[in-house]
């Protein structure tokens, strides 16, 4: 029994040895990518295209409401309640509206990201099956307190060639 677990402790090491490591930067990677450029100038447009609709919606707001605060004192009762009522009605859609082009914005971002997060994820997958690596670590994902380069392959280039980067 003792040379069985001798034997064992003496092979451990020597396997350990032979195991590949391999780490990639993925903010690199996906910065460089034309998915993530190409999908970061359509978030910007869509997001000023929701800013003007906005900034229109507050300026027929402000121009209500100084028409309003202008005609005040003449209006009878019922106009006045009518006329509050409309502003009142018209801040809420400006309100809905933003929350509704947030909601649309980060819906929009959250799947272009996707596509390229599993774009990344399937060079990964290839690179690090093809090099026979044991784990392939992101080192961008701040759950990898260490990596030590000496000892992991930087796989990052091979990766960029996957997914299309010169």
């Amino acid at each position: 029994m003792k040379k069985l677990l001798i034997a064992i402790l003496m092979i451990a090491p020597v396997s350990m040895n032979a195991q590949k490591f391999a780490h990639f930067n993925s903010a690199d990677i996906i910065s460089n990518m034309k998915e993530y450029v190409t999908a970061t100038e359509e978030i910007q447009a869509m997001a000023k295209q929701y800013e003007d609709d906005i900034k229109l919606m507050q300026d027929e707001l402000q121009k209500k409401s100084e028409e309003y605060q202008k005609e005040q004192a003449k209006l009878l009762d019922n106009v006045k309640q009518r006329r509050e009522q409309e502003l009142q009605d018209l801040y809420q859609r400006l309100q809905q509206s933003y929350q509704d082009n947030q909601q649309a914005l980060e819906k929009a971002r959250m799947e272009k990201m996707s596509a390229i997060n599993e774009k990344v994820l399937a060079a990964v997958k290839k690179v690090g099956e093809e090099g026979g690596y044991v784990y392939v670590v992101d080192i961008n994902t701040g759950a990898i307190p260490f990596v030590n380069s000496q000892l992991s392959t930087d796989v990052t280039a091979q990766i960029k060639k996957e997914v299309g980067i010169q």
